[in-house]
């Protein structure tokens, strides 16, 4: 495959260029105006929200985990040329608890939190007790989802919180449990023409089984004003191969016609995870990642609700982000960012970040791979069952029946991938990516065409976080539009800014300066003003 890819570069001397992970940011409620250099079309009219951690100590307490942080939301309102810009901390249970007491006192994945030594010991008592079987933390620092009409902050435990999409302000908390049985919950959600949500759960041991379980939430709003959650239906379920250790993930892939789950050798131990408290560790020590153990890959028929026949798999590897899937020719095409370990979850540890500022440390590289899942299994043993011809990805049918799939490499060193989501679950050619192919903060960002030639452009110094790409009103092409990313600036002082690129031509059209330090990010979503 002739694999073209396009490069805007935001800093050349990386070895200068130190992000600290655990400073504290300051939020900004109230809009700033931003300076604008050049020209945003007049056609890009709407709001950029994004998530991150941006809170890592309180008081004498700090957090062991970057990813552990509380979420800080920040926003973009782009409106007749002109950028406004607002952040402000999610004031959910566990903000609040641990602001009144100054202290962490609400755990998280990567940090334990436990009693004040000063409480008396009938308040510790109780506190270990009510850890057996934890209620987990609304801090939703991961991702912006849309359920109905309304928008939510979300990580991946049962809680996401409602929020204000204009003035950020947090609002209801919503516990999936009240409408679905499911512990834990992707963070990453798919949306239909119809504006349906579509999302992934784990039901961990009801009635004897764990399985993982697909849901969608009904788009627009319900005439009783009650949460869009109240309309969930399940879709599907998928049993899991191990009744305590589900596997872990992040996504998952739509197409018309199919879902596509990875369930990876990377697994959290729930009996681990009970009495982590007591044995005083981190839930995230129970999740480990067992490299002898092979990938399944489930193909659901969304119109029969069930798992295809055929039965997929690869060898051990650890996926967070889905790229795209779908439908060729009887094969459904899927392409994700791959691990070989969970290497990536510990490099975030922050004493460990701490120690890598400024070194040349070398990392577990994540690889853009593409899977092909044939639907008809007619062949010999040993027979390659894909037939598409622009990929070398290959499925292999194996004695067993069971059909061996071995990925092609797009690309390595990319991550965050992001597409004109227009082309979700269709044919596609185009993505947007950040580059890390030497350390997990991105200096360039990408735009990865499987089929032309490269363009690179320099900015300077900056880190960038995932790139948005939002089409053109009325686009016939699929890269007709622009790529969002915000920008931390290598030095503080003189702020970041947003950076608006052509994604034709992936050269800068405009940039939003603010008089702010942004904070590191995950993930975000774009409301159109038509929205």
């Amino acid at each position: 495959m002739n694999l073209n890819i396009c490069v805007v570069n935001l800093g050349q001397h990386f070895g200068k260029m130190q992000y600290d992970y655990s400073k504290n940011k300051d939020e900004h409620p109230e809009p700033i105006k931003a300076e604008v250099k050049g020209l945003i079309p007049e056609w890009l009219q709407g709001t950029l929200i994004r998530n991150g951690p941006g809170l890592f100590s309180l008081g004498e307490t700090r957090y062991n985990h970057w990813f552990d942080g509380m979420a800080l939301l920040h926003s973009f309102t782009i409106k007749k040329g002109e950028v406004t810009y607002r952040s402000k901390y999610l004031r959910g249970d566990t903000y609040n608890s641990n602001t009144q007491a100054n202290r962490i006192v609400v755990s998280e994945m990567g940090t334990m939190a436990y009693p004040d030594p000063c409480k008396n010991i009938f308040s510790k008592v109780i506190t270990f007790l009510s850890h057996t079987i934890p209620d987990f933390t609304d801090n939703c620092a991961n991702n912006i989802i849309k359920y109905g009409n309304d928008y939510h902050a979300t990580s991946e435990t049962n809680y996401i919180r409602k929020i204000d999409p204009i003035t950020l302000e947090t609002q209801d908390k919503v516990d999936y449990l009240k409408y679905l049985p499911a512990n834990i919950v992707a963070s990453h959600t798919h949306y239909d023409k119809e504006g349906n949500s579509y999302s992934m759960g784990t039901c961990i041991a009801e009635k004897g089984k764990t399985k993982y379980m697909l849901f969608k939430v009904p788009g627009g709003s319900r005439s009783d004003g009650s949460p869009p959650l109240k309309s969930a239906e399940v879709v599907c379920t998928v049993p899991c191969r191990s009744l305590l250790t589900p596997s872990y993930y992040h996504s998952f892939g739509m197409t018309d016609n199919y879902f596509v789950f990875i369930e990876q050798p990377l697994k959290l131990d729930i009996l681990k995870m009970a009495t982590a408290y007591l044995r005083r560790v981190s839930w995230a020590s129970c999740m480990k990642f067992h490299p002898e153990d092979s990938t399944l890959i489930h193909l659901i028929d969304r119109k029969t609700k069930k798992e295809v026949r055929i039965k997929f798999y690869t060898g051990a590897m650890a996926v967070y982000h889905q790229v795209n899937a779908f439908e060729d020719d009887g094969h459904v095409v899927f392409d994700v960012i791959c691990y070989d370990d969970n290497g990536l979850y510990d490099m975030f540890y922050l004493d460990k970040l701490k120690e890598q500022m400024g070194a040349e440390t070398m990392y577990c590289k994540p690889t853009c791979k593409r899977f092909v899942l044939p639907l008809s299994d007619m062949g010999e043993t040993g027979e390659d069952l894909v037939k598409l011809k622009y990929t070398t990805a290959s499925a292999v049918k194996e004695k067993d029946g069971k059909v061996l799939c071995q990925g092609e490499v797009l690309c390595d060193g990319v991550e965050l991938p992001r597409i004109n989501y227009n082309f979700n679950g269709k044919k596609y050619r185009y993505s947007y990516l950040c580059c890390v192919d030497i350390y997990p903060v991105a200096k360039k960002v990408l735009s990865v065409n499987t089929f032309h030639k490269n363009q690179t452009h320099d900015l300077g110094d900056g880190f960038a976080s995932e790139p948005v790409f939002i089409p053109r009103p009325d686009a016939v092409d699929e890269d007709d539009g622009v790529v969002l990313t915000s920008v931390i600036n290598a030095k503080p002082a003189q702020g970041g800014f947003l950076l608006v690129l052509d994604s034709k031509s992936f050269k800068e059209i405009a940039r939003a300066c603010i008089d702010v330090d942004f904070h590191m990010d995950m993930h975000g979503y774009f409301i159109p003003d038509n929205s």
